[in-house]
């Protein structure tokens, strides 16, 4: 059996391992280090993102997944422009966010990054059809018409919505509009369209269609997409998975296509703990609840992975081993 790693995730790898001694995410699209956000709430100080590192290379199709109150969608908010964060640092491209002007928000909003809402409704101008609510944004950036209408056809026609071009949003079905509004969102050609919750008033088959969608644009504009959900079933469309706990990233789901001797292929996925760039790790529930780990731990660095075990004695060399968890310490290009 031979395997084949997608691009975008071969790319993560080699990326990773120059990042040793360069500075952290350099040749990455998307690069938060240590990203901090804190927001008051009635009199209460809540903190949104506590350290988040993330990064996302050009051309990657990601999933960021995460409960309620997570900070995904926090982190969705500053990534976008929309938020300001407080504390760390955090770049798009060749825009650093911790340092723009209104000005500079507006025309990064404008011309470096797409946005496609959860609800339908906001996502498109009720009174304009399909192609005008595409042509819009253009306008507003100073496109020619003849520009404008071609570009419009073009994705419309990409999306799978041609037919529906001169039919405004309501003579248009939920999956329909939100098809409309991913052209929207790459109008003005894009280096990252972001998604909060795009199939979240959809039901399973239309979710289906509109994620399939956003990997015909990721496939064949190169436009690196990053889709914010809940729903854990959006991983199965998407390269790579990054879950959000409390305000850090936790895990990541990393998935590859293999291709067996007679040419069939399949895809396999692997979970990895993430390691922060200060030293720390999530473990999951199922593995803190099933080995009681809480509070004090035990550390043992052993000869290629680290033991965590509970704070109580260690069993003499004559009785069973006491349950552990382990963290693999492999190289990156091994365990992601």
């Amino acid at each position: 059996m031979t395997t084949t790693v997608d691009e975008p995730t071969l790319g993560t790898l080699e990326r990773r391992a120059r990042q040793r001694t360069g500075t952290f995410g350099e040749d990455a699209l998307i690069a938060c280090d240590s990203l901090v956000r804190i927001y008051q709430s009635e009199g209460v100080e809540v903190q949104a993102l506590q350290g988040l590192d993330l990064l996302v290379n050009a051309g990657e199709l990601v999933a960021i997944v995460g409960a309620s109150g997570s900070g995904k969608s926090t982190l969705l908010a500053v990534l976008s422009g929309l938020d300001v964060p407080t504390a760390g640092r955090v770049r798009v491209g060749d825009w650093d966010l911790m340092a723009m002007s209104s000005r500079q928000r507006v025309e990064y909003r404008r011309s470096m990054v797409g946005f496609v809402w959860q609800q339908t409704a906001r996502n498109l101008v009720p009174y304009l059809t399909a192609a005008e609510n595409v042509m819009f944004p253009m306008a507003l950036a100073g496109v020619g018409r003849k520009e404008r209408a071609a570009r419009a056809v073009e994705l419309l026609a990409m999306l799978g919505v041609a037919y529906g071009a001169d039919r405004r949003p309501g003579q248009l079905s939920g999956g329909e509009q939100q098809r409309v509004a991913i052209a929207v969102g790459l109008a003005n050609r894009p280096q990252v369209l972001f998604a909060d919750e795009p199939t979240g008033e959809l039901d399973t088959a239309t979710s289906s269609d509109v994620l399939e969608a956003m990997r015909t644009v990721n496939r064949e504009l190169g436009t690196t997409v990053v889709v914010v959900t809940h729903d854990a079933g959006v991983s199965e469309h998407v390269q790579r998975t990054v879950a959000i706990r409390d305000g850090r990233t936790s895990s990541e789901v990393v998935r590859t296509t293999r291709t067996h001797e007679d040419g069939t292929e399949h895809t396999v996925a692997e979970e990895f703990a993430v390691l922060d760039r200060a030293g720390r790790v999530q473990l999951p529930q199922e593995y803190r609840e099933t080995l009681e780990l809480v509070g004090r731990v035990r550390l043992a660095l052993e000869d290629s992975h680290v033991s965590v075990w509970p704070d109580r004695p260690r069993p003499a060399a004559t009785s069973a081993p006491a349950p552990e968890a382990t963290v693999d310490a492999a190289p990156d290009e091994e365990t992601r």
